[in-house]
């Protein structure tokens, strides 16, 4: 079963933040994922598993280290890996709020196989209605069935948004409606997660980002409750397209909901790089060879949710 990959899944995500420490606030991006990667490779090729990366850096010829179709592992279960090992380059690169490694496991075809595209996206929490948002809804109607279900008024609502160019409309209208918007430069995983979490008080995620990155946080959502929306956008890209055909997307303007991008057993695992609002990031003592590392652990099999502080020795 999954769940007794568990502590060496968290092994992977601790190692490859720790690898990312250096490169905090140095503004070289590249060479922080870079670390990420030979990190979180290096440690998967430890574990008592047969996996597959489905979710990976990219295609193999864009991707010298854990591309998609990439095998790791010394043999054993056989398992699907999405992974991300630096969520937020561009954050930790000017030490900002909320970098991760992230990583999640399901058994063989659990993971939806997208794309490196856009993808369209809506998240809430738990307790909710079925179906409460809806994608082809405005965000007006989404917002006003959010409100009702939640029992607030549409100016107590804060909603989530990447702060991009091409979600200006999207901005201006969450803002006319009468809801709060709140932005990020980056990492949209920690995003939607985010608006699962009742300390952030962040009511919804809305916008587009990676499509890779929107089957990573189905998979934290199939395990910590909450409703989840994704479309792939592909901009009549015919090289996307062929290429999503190619990885058995068959309708390209399908709405998935998380279980369908995470599919039966699942574990999701991040561990913060730089301090967050779902995580603190990784703490190094000056008089020794010690880092804190803290870290979260969803199993979906075992109904858990487990935050760790772990006190490494390099």
């Amino acid at each position: 079963m999954l769940t007794s990959l568990s502590s060496q899944i968290i092994n992977v995500v601790e190692k490859a933040s720790i690898a990312c420490y250096d490169w905090i606030g140095k503004g070289d991006n590249k060479s922080a994922d870079h670390e990420a990667v030979v990190s979180m490779r290096h440690n998967l090729n430890k574990m008592d598993i047969s996996g597959t990366v489905v979710i990976g850096e990219g295609e193999r010829d864009e991707a010298p280290m854990l591309y998609i179709g990439e095998k790791v592992g010394k043999g054993g279960l056989e398992v699907d890996i999405a992974l991300d090992p630096l969520e937020g380059t561009t954050i930790c690169a000017n030490a900002g709020e909320s970098s991760l490694a992230v990583i999640a496991f399901a058994n063989k075809g659990g993971f939806l196989h997208a794309p490196d595209v856009y993808m369209e996206k809506i998240a809430v929490g738990a307790g909710l209605p079925e179906n409460i948002v809806d994608l082809d809804n405005s965000p007006k109607k989404n917002l006003q069935n959010l409100a009702k279900a939640k029992k607030v008024s549409l100016d107590e609502l804060t909603i989530m948004i990447l702060d991009r160019p091409r979600h200006a409309e999207l901005i201006a209208k969450v803002r006319e409606a009468g809801s709060r918007v709140r932005l990020i430069g980056d990492g949209d995983v920690a995003g939607v997660i985010a608006c699962t979490s009742g300390h952030t008080k962040i009511d919804a995620y809305m916008g587009t980002g990676g499509a890779p990155e929107g089957v990573l946080a189905a998979a934290a959502l199939r395990v910590i409750g909450g409703q989840m929306m994704g479309r792939l956008i592909f901009h009549n890209n015919t090289k996307q397209i062929e290429r999503a055909k190619k990885m058995g997307i068959k309708d390209l303007n399908k709405k998935y909901t998380a279980k369908d991008m995470a599919k039966g057993d699942v574990i999701f695992a991040c561990a913060g790089v730089t301090d967050g609002y779902m995580l603190k990031g990784v703490k190094k003592c000056k008089d020794s060879n010690r880092v804190f590392v803290n870290s979260l652990l969803l199993d979906s099999s075992a109904k858990k949710v487990t935050q760790t502080t772990s006190e490494i020795y390099l």
